[in-house]
């Protein structure tokens, strides 16, 4: 799409020797003041190459090695947070060991499958019974590793946090009811939100940072970067974290639009190196009862209320 940068380049795979010297020869060549690192590989990587030289190839905001890691594998985070309140039940498959068994008497159907890495619903499907279980395997041969975890009926929340050394700074809080190209995907979750509401519910905010505290007790190091969490309600209304994501959400650009704009913040910390022009707000409360509407490849539309989605629904 025309007009959408400045200047584009295609880098090599972030697992290629390659990558660190072209990025570094880049940041050279175009003197590049920041990253925004989004892709969740690339991510990992550069926490390793901060761990082996002690220093970033430009400035960029993003947590330790060990936090992404932990976080960027949906088992490993289910492995962490095993036996406390914040995710439901979950148990690691893979294509060598479906633990047929343990799926359908630990878990019990219906129950939700999806692939322990990726984001856009890759590889996840509720599962009825056994059949569908062994066919949703053969389907998606191709993902070697899955999470299996009792079937959540309740609304899907999502919340993005700013950590400092450990300190959290701030947080915005957003469900999202529609998904694009829904009927594209046989869950009918595709990973972006087609309309969501922006929320000022504060237990979702305090739910997520003890979440992060838990994590940080268990790691031993401190939370730092952007997080964002995806989270389901229970039967019962009780939070459950599905997965916590290592980078800015997609809809960060829309969420700036209602107030809360963790993208200056990002270019600010990076700028300054310190919180100074940074106001905290650990419970953002959004100004309006904002709803928004996206698709694909057209700018996102912001509404005061959702009653004025549904006026214009009635007027089309």
């Amino acid at each position: 799409m025309k007009g959408l940068v400045d200047k584009c380049y295609v880098c090599p795979r972030c697992s290629s020797d390659d990558y660190f010297p072209f990025i570094e020869k880049l940041v050279e060549k175009e003197k590049i003041d920041y990253a925004f690192v989004q892709p969740e590989s690339e991510i990992v990587e550069w926490g390793d190459y901060f761990e082996r030289n002690g220093r970033y190839p430009c400035p960029v905001f993003m947590g330790s090695k060990l936090l992404s890691v932990s976080l960027k594998d949906k088992s490993i985070m289910a492995s962490l947070l095993k036996g406390t309140e914040f995710i439901p039940k979950t148990i690691k498959v893979t294509q060598d060991n479906p633990r047929f068994d343990e799926v359908a008497n630990e878990i019990g159907f219906p129950c939700w499958i999806r692939a322990t890495e990726g984001t856009g619903g890759l590889g996840s499907l509720k599962l009825e019974n056994l059949d569908s279980y062994r066919s949703w395997l053969f389907i998606n041969r191709q993902i070697p590793e899955f999470t299996v975890s009792e079937f959540l009926t309740g609304r899907h929340l999502a919340n993005e946090m700013f950590y400092f050394n450990g300190e959290y700074i701030k947080g915005a809080a957003l469900e999202c009811a529609e998904y694009v190209m829904a009927n594209t995907a046989p869950s009918h979750i595709t990973g972006n939100t087609a309309f969501g509401r922006f929320l000022n519910e504060d237990h979702i905010n305090e739910f997520c940072d003890r979440c992060i505290k838990y994590l940080e007790s268990k790691l031993n190091v401190p939370a730092h970067g952007i997080l964002s969490f995806d989270l389901k309600e229970d039967k019962n209304g009780k939070l459950k974290v599905t997965e916590v994501n290592i980078r800015h959400m997609a809809y960060v650009g829309v969420m700036a639009h209602a107030g809360f704009d963790l993208i200056e913040d990002t270019i600010r910390l990076m700028e300054d190196g310190n919180l100074d022009n940074i106001v905290r707000a650990p419970f953002f409360h959004y100004e309006k009862p904002y709803v928004f509407l996206r698709d694909v490849d057209v700018e996102p539309i912001l509404l005061d209320s959702e009653q004025l989605f549904e006026a214009s629904n009635k007027l089309n």
